[in-house]
Parts: C-alpha cells; structure tokens; sequence
C-alpha cells in the first residue's frame, strides 16, 4: 500500500526514537519476519492467521514465513516465542489456548502475560459443536439425551489437553450434566479427518475450518459456542439456548517476544490493520464466520490478562490442572 513521503517520514523518526536512538525504525523490517504458529495447519487459529499473512509481505516489503510448531497444546511453539531474540522477526500467532493452557499446568516454561508484548487482535469466531451424521444426533438436546442414556459410552475429541477444543468442550459437558470421555489428539487437524472419517463422533472446532463441511453434510454442526447465532449460519441455534449461560469463542491475535522494538510492534500493528480493512480480507473472514477484531497493542494485552483469569477460573472450578 502506498504512504506518502511525510507518512513515511513520520514512521522513520517515530521509529528511531522509540528504538532509543537507533536506526531501527528507519529500515524494519529488512529481512523475512517468522511466524510462529503453536498449532496445527488447517485449524481455525492457522487459517485466520494465514489469510492475513499471505498479504502482509505486500504492505512490509518483506517476506513472512510460517512456522506450524505444534505439540503440547501449543506449549512448544509458544516457548520457542516467548525465547527468541526480541528483534522483530519472530513473531507469534495466536489464539484462546494461549490463555488456557498456561492455567492448566502447574509449571510452564513462560509466562503468557509477563514474557510476551502484545501487538493486536485479529479476529473472533465460534467454535461450533460437532457430531457425524452416524451418530444419529441433530440438537444439543439430543446429543445430552444420549450421553445420559449412555454415561461414559460416548467420546469427544480435541486438539490436546488444555486447549480450546478441550476447554469448550469441558464445561459444555459439565454445565450440561453428563459424562463423555475426552480424547486428545497431536492437532486440529488430525481431530478434523477423524470426524470426517466417523473414527470420533463429537468434536468442537472453530468454524473457519468445519464450515464448508458441514454444508457438504460430512459432519452436522449443531450449535455454536457464542451467546448469539453466527450470521453465517443462522439456522444453527447456540448452545446457550439449551443451556443458558454458555458463551465461549476463539480469539486470534499477534504477539512478539517482550522487548520487542516498539517500532517493530507499530508497523506490524499498522500494516495488519489496512489489511484487514480491505474488503478482499473483510470476504474472507465472513466466509469463514469470523469477525474481524482490530485493538492497539494495549487493548490486545488488556484483554488477554482478562482471559488469562476468566479461563484459570474455569480450569479450578473443573478440577482440570493435570501437573
């Protein structure tokens, strides 16, 4: 996207001087930038990302490699972040598991508030509430039917242990009185072909990546996650209005390791934000049922403490902290 000359200007000296003198923010970024991403490809947290990503070398002159790291429930791909060198060009991407898997173990290698500068939120969308159509299960009423008929028989997958497949899925089955068996898989994306196959029967992912399925009939969404219907797919009640209360989504966002360059957080905060306001990425997202969420660096950090505490609550209340 074209700047004038004093727009360019203004972030020359700007960036200067919040590298404390240095030429920093004359020249960042001067070569590709690495995007971490502690998930699975094809999950909801590394399609959202990419959408936004694959225009990014386009508005910073540079390349933006990603990097799928996945393990742990994100743990590995989030510590390689959270220590590498603060200069910019290592940058993370993000979602709702950030906050939740952090509360859930005992000892964690970092800090997801203390060793992280937040840089901005991209995004917010359901999860949606899956089964396969063998199940033979069309409501949420029906799906607590069964699982009350048949205590203990029926499984439900999710991308591991503390993530946001998992953690969603948990207090639907402790608000709603019932008991299935979790199973954890090593990503999303394994969790999506199981479904599909019929090798698991009920699973919860993030509508970007089940969407299209679900109108192809290969699996049957049948609520999801939000206080309030996706715009997407009006005909698919929430599950609040089974079980009153229920509202959890997934968040995407950008962080960089703290001391990150001020100037860096800036640019990149800039450049995403036009990005996202071009009606190319605006189609995208609503495609994806996702909306689109643009904060400062400040908003972003704010509101990530404020899932940090909501989410290590729920983990208390569940008795789920497994170390």
């Amino acid at each position: 996207m074209k700047r004038s000359f004093l727009g360019s200007s203004l972030w020359i000296v700007g960036g200067a001087l919040l590298a404390g003198g240095s030429v920093f923010g004359q020249a960042y970024p001067t070569k590709p930038i690495r995007m971490i991403i502690p998930f699975g490809a094809g999950g909801s947290t590394d399609v959202l990302v990419r959408i936004v990503a694959q225009r990014l070398p386009d508005v910073l002159g540079q390349q933006v490699v990603i990097d799928n790291r996945t393990g742990a429930g994100g743990l590995i791909g989030t510590e390689l972040v959270a220590k590498a060198n603060p200069d910019g060009y290592t940058l993370l991407g993000t979602g709702s598991p950030h906050a939740i898997f952090p509360n859930l173990y005992k000892s964690v290698p970092f800090h997801p508030l203390n060793d992280f500068a937040p840089i901005m939120q991209i995004a917010s969308q359901p999860y949606g509430l899956v089964v396969h159509p063998s199940l033979g299960v069309k409501s949420v009423k029906e799906l607590i039917a069964l699982a009350k008929k048949e205590p203990g028989k029926h499984n439900y997958a999710s991308s591991g242990q503390g993530g946001a497949m998992h953690l969603f899925q948990a207090l639907f089955v402790n608000m709603a009185g019932i008991d299935m068996v979790h199973v954890p898989y090593k990503g999303s994306g394994p969790v999506r072909a199981d479904l599909l196959g019929g090798q698991v029967k009920i699973g919860c992912l993030g509508l970007s990546s089940i969407i299209e399925n679900h109108r192809a009939g290969q699996i049957r969404i049948i609520a999801v996650t939000t206080a309030k219907r996706s715009p997407e797919l009006p005909d698919i009640p929430a599950i609040a209005e089974t079980l009153p209360g229920y509202d959890t989504s997934l968040w995407t966002g950008f962080l960089a390791p703290r001391g990150t360059p001020a100037a860096a957080i800036k640019r990149v905060q800039a450049e995403v934000t036009k990005v996202l306001r071009t009606p190319e990425i605006q189609k995208a997202y609503q495609r994806a049922g996702t909306d689109i969420v643009i904060t400062d660096p400040k908003a972003f950090g704010q509101f990530v403490a404020v899932e940090y505490a909501t989410w290590g609550k729920v983990v208390r209340d569940l008795k789920l902290q497994v170390n």
